[in-house]
């Protein structure tokens, strides 16, 4: 089955860097794009990068500059390398993928705090 397992979020302060992973199970992670969301406490779950199977990225303005999303296809694995971190990048940070318009995958998030 599809398994999608995010590590590397943290506490760190503002202006540092924090580079997040998911890694990839169960499907031919090569064909298909990633993504990664975030949901801060009390807002809606919202796009933050994503990568193509080709590799064209995408990324919300909010963190444009900011964020790198990458992808390693020999690893399974996505990664969002996180720079100038800010109080509002404060969230919980999922992966995502969508194999066909039925099937959506996320996976259980990781916890990011910028705070001093």
């Amino acid at each position: 089955q599809v398994q999608l397992v995010e590590s590397g979020g943290g506490l760190v302060q503002p202006g540092g860097s924090l580079r997040l992973s998911c890694a990839a199970s169960g499907f031919t992670f090569r064909n298909f794009g990633m993504g990664w969301y975030r949901q801060a406490p009390g807002k809606e779950r919202e796009l933050v990068a994503t990568i193509s199977s080709g590799g064209t990225t995408y990324y919300a303005d909010s963190v444009k500059g900011r964020f790198t999303i990458s992808r390693v296809n020999a690893k399974n694995t996505v990664y969002l390398q996180m720079n100038s971190l800010k109080p509002a990048d404060t969230a919980v940070y999922y992966c995502n993928t969508r194999l066909n318009s039925r099937d959506n995958y996320w996976g259980q998030g990781t916890q990011v705090t910028v705070s001093s």
